[in-house]
């Protein structure tokens, strides 16, 4: 099968005119943390701010004899800005058919699975059920494909999910930027994308066929969402499909350009570990355990502070009660990763992944107020 090449736009795709692409691939590139020593992460924690020399420090392998310190650092720095609330929200799968073969994927066009598509009565059903929960944030995804979760269906759902939350986000297929605006005036608040690996290399032999295959269009959709208007965009590496700290430097390095660039933006981190699958049960992330995933998650705090990084289902609840009492700022509960399947209503489509911990909200609200930590369904006025 003669394949596209990756590097390459496809007709309809938005090219921006913008270097952060490079500067990310240059940076991860130049990134060699076996240099990094002791002395260098004694360095990084005693500044105030850290730099991206300070960061690649933290990411290092020098670093992990340090967690404890780190993790007391990230603490602190949370703490600061975000006092001890902690935001909760659902993701809700409203499609699983996709164009893509990404080979890690549950929902790749060549896993044989049940596909299924929310219409909108029922995808108001789903949120109803949800709002009930006393959720007031929502997260909806749908897989990759353009022709059957076109951008006037994915709008509809923002509508719909308005009458229910204070906030929307999105994690679809990227978009250019027009496209973007209509959904951001249909609801959505703020868009996230997962890059998976910056390496472009190793991006080509996961992603075989479809929209996603092309590597720079992807790593521009956040830019191409904040032209359209949305409040936020958020950033992630799928950790174990690639060397993971590279990967989880140039996460920090692609946020904290585009921060810099658009300084009105909010940023937020995803750090997913690579889960299981239907079909395929042997996908486990390589080399990226606990201490590394704590490792990463902290360093993120320390060099964006500000920036809101979310805990998913991929982990299980002993870790995800211990890192929002650390590092992170936002968890999901109640969460099913198949197509519907919320509340009373029956799963329509198969998930994406196995999840690790499947508590409900009152699980999840009752884990974090034990740990005295403050519940947050929504900050958001709308006047």
């Amino acid at each position: 099968m003669e394949r596209t090449n990756h590097m390459e736009y496809m007709p309809g795709m938005e090219q921006l005119d913008s270097d952060i692409m490079d500067k990310v691939i240059s940076a991860m590139n130049d990134y060699d943390y076996t240099k990094y020593t002791e002395q260098d992460v004694r360095i990084a924690l005693n500044h105030d701010t850290k730099t991206v020399e300070d960061f690649k420090a933290l990411l290092s392998p020098a670093a992990l004899p340090f967690l404890e310190e780190i993790a007391t650092q990230a603490k602190a720095e949370t703490r600061k800005h975000f006092g001890n609330s902690v935001y909760m929200f659902t993701p809700l799968y409203i499609s699983n058919y996709c164009e893509n073969y990404c080979i890690y994927c549950g929902f790749n066009c060549h896993n044989k699975i049940h596909r299924a598509k929310l219409n909108p009565e029922e995808i108001e059903k789903e949120m109803q059920a949800i709002s009930k929960s006393g959720l007031q944030e929502i997260l909806i995804l749908t897989g990759e494909s353009r022709k059957m979760s076109d951008v006037e269906y994915i709008g509809e759902a923002c509508k719909i999910a308005r009458k229910y939350f204070k906030v929307v986000g999105l994690e679809v297929c990227p978009m250019n930027s027009d496209e973007y605006e209509y959904l951001h005036k249909c609801g959505a608040d703020f868009v996230t994308v997962f890059q998976e690996t910056y390496n472009s290399d190793k991006y080509e032999t996961l992603h075989l066929e479809g929209h996603k295959r092309v590597f720079p269009y992807r790593i521009n959709a956040q830019e191409r969402a904040i032209k359209g208007g949305m409040r936020g965009v958020g950033f992630a590496a799928l950790l174990g499909l690639s060397d993971f700290r590279k990967d989880a430097f140039a996460t920090g390095m692609h946020a904290y350009l585009i921060q810099r660039k658009y300084p009105h933006a909010e940023i937020a981190f995803s750090c997913p570990r690579l889960r299981p699958i239907i079909n395929n049960d042997k996908i486990n992330p390589k080399d990226v355990h606990e201490p590394q995933l704590l490792q990463v998650i902290c360093a993120y705090r320390l060099f964006m502070p500000f920036a809101s990084i979310t805990i998913s289902t991929r982990e299980c609840a002993r870790f995800r009660d211990n890192i929002v009492d650390i590092a992170a700022t936002k968890i999901s509960a109640g969460v099913d990763v198949g197509i519907g399947g919320h509340g009373d209503n029956e799963q329509k489509g198969d998930e994406q992944f196995e999840i690790s911990d499947g508590r409900n909200v009152k699980e999840v609200y009752d884990a974090l107020t034990k740990k005295g930590l403050q519940p947050v369904m929504s900050d958001y006025i709308y006047v």
